[in-house]
């Protein structure tokens, strides 16, 4: 072999071999990993985990898969309304791509720390009563994604579900969230089913832990027969208190989420928490993808589940009509 030769074989060998080594790393610049912010109300628990999951696994199969091409930085406000502004602006301040809010409170928060980042509602109230878009069809601005604006006689319903489950009932308690938007309209359309019912409510607004332990005290000395917990993230944070508050007193509950039947509630009735976080994903992958945020109408939910917890009905001695264990979508034996 001439010296031509060799040296015209080590170029090649040496080509080769660069083409391999820097093979790697294109394939790994050509995945590009996405970083999306998680900013929660509420705590990292296991219920609250489960509906962050559902996101991941609906990312997956989009797609997205965490270590690969998406990485999560999730921030938790542990029930704590003070500490959402700050939590919002570390999201924002690490130039995450999407952050997705669960609460509230927590879509306000990422509100105001950035109007150029876009923010999907995986869990929310009514957002434009509570000044999150202008409309549902058209949000504008930078945010879209799922509302619970449960429209007409919703919260009625929770009136005439745990009546029906316990037909002596004559008076009820509820628990509202003073700082809330809704807490108002809930009160209003839950009226009018008291009083058609024949019903006497008792509402006791809150804004924290304290005052919640408060009103579960002033709810013990009032000899209710009822109690109705309405939906807000201040109460999915406490629902164990709660309820565990009610099995010792042997007082029937309702809840909007049925997270809360797993630590002892009743009754349940509203849309699925689960099947609001799986939706969140079509829209993180629709902006990832290009869409702007305004031009994705916001999602009202579509699917509804009244849940009976029979093992709370044994613990505080109730016997649930069988009519209205024909009416659940889900009995928890």
């Amino acid at each position: 072999m001439t010296a031509v030769t060799r040296q015209r074989s080590a170029v090649i060998a040496l080509t080769a071999l660069l083409l391999a080594l820097s093979f790697p790393a294109e394939a790994q610049q050509s995945a590009k990993v996405r970083w999306l912010g998680c900013l929660d109300y509420g705590s990292p628990d296991s219920d609250r985990l489960v509906l962050w999951e559902a996101l991941r696994e609906r990312l997956r199969d989009l797609g997205y898969m965490e270590g690969h091409n998406v990485a999560f930085v999730s921030r938790w406000a542990h029930g704590k309304r003070e500490g959402l502004p700050k939590l919002a602006a570390e999201l924002v301040s690490l130039k995450v791509e999407v952050i997705v809010v669960g609460g509230t409170p927590a879509a306000q928060a990422a509100k105001h720390a950035t109007s150029t980042i876009p923010i999907v509602m995986a869990s929310v109230g009514d957002p434009v009563g509570s000044g999150l878009v202008e409309s549902l069809a058209r949000p504008t601005g930078n945010i879209t994604g799922l509302s619970f604006a449960f429209g007409e006689r919703f919260s009625g319903k929770w009136v005439e579900l745990l009546k029906e489950g316990v037909p002596k009932v004559s008076r009820m308690a509820v628990l509202g969230n003073r700082h809330s938007p809704y807490t108002g309209n809930y009160l209003k359309e839950m009226m009018v089913a008291a009083q058609a019912l024949g019903v006497q409510l008792q509402a006791l607004e809150v804004r924290d832990l304290p005052e919640i332990e408060r009103a579960l005290s002033t709810i013990g000395d009032a000899r209710v027969g009822g109690l109705i917990v309405t939906a807000d993230p201040l109460f999915f944070v406490h629902r164990t208190r709660i309820a565990e508050f009610a099995v010792r007193g042997k007082l029937p509950t309702m809840f909007p989420f049925g997270e809360a039947l797993l630590a002892g509630g009743l009754m349940s009735y509203g849309p699925s928490f689960t099947d609001s976080f799986r939706r969140a994903a079509y829209y993180v992958d629709k902006i990832l993808k290009g869409a702007k945020p305004a031009d994705l109408p916001v999602e009202q939910p579509t699917k509804f589940e009244f849940i009976v917890n029979l093992k709370a009905a044994k613990q505080i001695g109730l016997t649930i009509p069988p009519t209205v264990l024909a009416r659940a979508d889900k009995v928890i034996k």
